[in-house]
């Protein structure tokens, strides 16, 4: 009897053994659980936030360039139109600032980087853990929007606007102004000629960027950013204008 009590016993032990065994292995699974998820937020901040910061550094040189050149055309042109006695030059001039204010107003108007976001709310969240989801979220959208701007700037919109604009200044100076038809191919080719480089040199580093991270973390959606639109080209030349639409 007492043999069969030692076996019962040891088995008794055996099994609460390998119960606590499996219990500990829970635990472990359960803090590999809640730590890795953790993990994965911190670094997808870091990655996010280091794309964000080149983003809007390229963003805010264009942006800042582009105001300041539109600025200062506005003026020299003013300093030229008050300081001639010459009916045309005084023309042109007048009508060269006008359209360096509305290029100078365009920026203003749609900057590169939003404004209209804000973290204030992750600063309210219970844990750290929560307050990093926030931030994540918070930064996901910020590079998604600045994606969002940086495709609609290059858009076959945007040619067709600054086309319309530097076609109506072409047909200002020539029928306005009572100018000779070459005057008006004249001026609206060098301003055609300044809103294409302005588009052109826009940066297009987000699209890439957020089109890269949505494909590295599967976060967030792959926006049409990455895909290519319509384009006019509008190309100048002597005897001629030849107008394109790219597929």
């Amino acid at each position: 009897m007492s043999y069969l009590n030692e076996k019962t016993n040891r088995g008794s032990g055996f099994v609460k053994i390998v119960l606590l065994v499996i219990f500990i292995f829970q635990l472990i699974a359960l803090s590999g659980q809640s730590s890795t998820p953790d993990s994965i937020t911190s670094e997808q901040l870091e990655y996010i936030n280091k794309l964000i910061n080149q983003d809007k550094k390229n963003a805010q040189i264009w942006w800042y360039g582009w105001l300041a050149g539109y600025s200062a055309a506005t003026v020299a042109q003013g300093i030229v139109f008050f300081s001639t006695d010459s009916k045309s030059t005084r023309q042109d001039m007048a009508l060269g600032a006008a359209t360096t204010v509305l290029g100078a107003a365009g920026q203003l108007i749609a900057p590169l980087v939003p404004k209209t976001l804000s973290i204030e709310d992750c600063r309210n969240a219970e844990n750290l853990s929560l307050r990093a989801s926030c931030q994540l979220t918070y930064s996901e959208e910020l590079l998604k929007e600045i994606a969002e701007r940086e495709k609609k700037g290059r858009s076959w919109k945007m040619h067709a606007l600054t086309g319309a604009v530097n076609l109506s200044t072409g047909l200002i100076t020539w029928l306005g102004f009572k100018r000779s038809v070459w005057d008006g191919v004249e001026i609206f080719a060098i301003n055609t000629a300044v809103t294409e480089l302005q588009i052109w040199t826009l940066p297009t580093k987000a699209i890439k960027d957020y089109k890269n991270y949505c494909t590295k973390y599967g976060s967030g959606s792959v926006p049409e950013a990455s895909m290519p639109e319509k384009e006019w080209l509008v190309f100048v030349y002597p005897g001629g204008i030849k107008i394109e639409l790219n597929f």
